[in-house]
Formats: C-alpha cells, sequence, structure tokens
C-alpha cells in the first residue's frame, strides 16, 4: 500500500481521535481547557500530511491519486473541520451525557440552508484542495508526473457541480416531513 495512503488514514483516525479526545476531556473529566486544546490540534494532522505529501513529492515521487486524495483530505478538513467537530460536541454532549438540547431533524426553508451553507463549505474545500493541487502542479512543472493530479481535479470539478444542483434543488424542491402514517 502506498506510504501516502497510509498516511491520510492515519491522519483520518487521528483526526476523529484529537476530537473523541477531546470531547472526553470537555465533558466526562470536566477539563473544559484540555479538550478545547485536543479540539484544536486537528489542524496540525492537516499539516503533518501536507509536509510528507509535500515532501515524497519534492524528492521525486510521481504524483498519484494518493497524493490527490491528500489535497482534497486537507482541504475538506480546512472547510469543514470546525462544523464537523460542532456536530460531534452536539451529539456528545446529548447522547453521551445527557447534557444540552437533542439534535433537530430539518425540513423545509431550514433544511435547504443547510445545505446551500454545505456546498458553499465544500466550495471552500475545493477552493483550497484545487489550490494546492494547482501549486503542486506548478511547482513541479511536468505535466507527466502530475496528470493523476489533473485527472483527479477533473472528477472533483464534477463532483461540485452535481452537489451544487442537489444542494440548490431543495429550493425548488424542499425536504418535507414525514408523516406517521406514510
Amino acid at each position: 500500500m502506498n506510504a501516502i495512503i497510509v498516511l491520510i488514514i492515519l491522519c483520518e483516525i487521528g483526526f476523529w481521535v484529537f476530537i473523541a479526545a477531546g470531547l472526553v476531556a470537555r465533558y466526562v473529566f470536566k477539563l473544559p481547557r484540555v479538550g478545547m486544546v485536543l479540539l484544536s490540534a486537528t489542524p496540525l494532522i492537516d499539516l503533518l500530511l501536507l509536509a510528507a505529501t509535500g515532501f515524497d513529492l519534492a524528492r521525486g515521487a510521481t504524483a498519484t491519486a494518493a497524493h490527490a486524495i491528500a489535497a482534497i483530505y486537507i482541504g475538506v478538513s480546512l472547510a469543514y473541520g470546525k462544523s464537523m467537530i460542532r456536530w460531534a460536541d452536539h451529539r456528545f454532549a446529548y447522547y453521551i451525557t445527557k447534557q444540552g438540547e437533542k439534535p433537530k431533524k430539518l425540513y423545509g426553508k431550514e433544511y435547504t440552508l443547510k445545505q446551500i451553507k454545505s456546498w458553499l463549505q465544500h466550495l471552500l474545500a475545493y477552493i483550497i484542495g484545487a489550490g494546492l493541487l494547482l501549486f503542486v502542479t506548478y511547482w513541479i512543472g511536468d505535466a507527466e508526473r502530475t496528470e493523476a493530479l489533473t485527472n483527479v481535479l477533473r472528477v472533483w470539478s464534477i463532483v461540485l457541480v452535481i452537489d451544487f444542483i442537489i444542494s440548490f434543488s431543495y429550493i425548488l424542491y424542499p425536504k418535507k416531513k414525514k408523516h406517521a402514517g406514510s
């Protein structure tokens, strides 16, 4: 297995381990500052992945889809990180420690706005990730060595457009609450 793929998997695991540790420190051990430090450390994982990927390419490796996925991971982590932590925090507080409000299901306008916000986060992730991919492509300066990066960027561009269509379709067709008899 490619070392970059292993590192991406370890970074994803590390991201959730830091979140879980931060939430346990905050709610179980009543150490909110320690919890905040652990939750705030998640961007360090992105820096580790960025450095490892850059080092691998700088030493002459041909870019693979794994290198492109690393850029996507960094973009997604930076764009969605805070909201993922907030999502986990809210659910941990309610379901594990029985504190706070039950997460509510959204319908209609609220759901539509959530989907549009999520698409905007996707756009931000795309801008960050695509920026990294284009930077690396320019930095290496060899289209043959970076072909995988541009191929992944094309696919991600299509996914972004599809996500746009789905997310904004809720303006015309809002999500409705299912009735008990349905």
